[in-house]
């Protein structure tokens, strides 16, 4: 259940970043398909519905609508 629970919350947090920027999935899916391997939409909304999508990826995600991820102390 733990698993179940990390994974929407990535995937609410990556597609939250990306609505407030004002993109949509589809775009940010040609965006990052342009600077790596083709990254079909179905294929990034499946590995954020699971939570098997990498750090790279989320960093390639990020870059893409203009942020930068910053890791802080607690």
């Amino acid at each position: 259940m733990i698993k179940k629970e990390i994974s929407q919350s990535i995937r609410d947090e990556v597609k939250g970043y990306i609505t407030l920027s004002g993109w949509q999935m589809g775009d940010v899916a040609k965006k990052i398909s342009k600077k790596s391997s083709k990254v079909p939409l179905q294929n990034l909304s499946n590995k954020l519905a699971k939570g098997t999508i990498k750090y790279s990826e989320v960093k390639d995600i990020a870059n893409a609508i203009g942020y930068e991820i910053i890791w802080k102390k607690k």
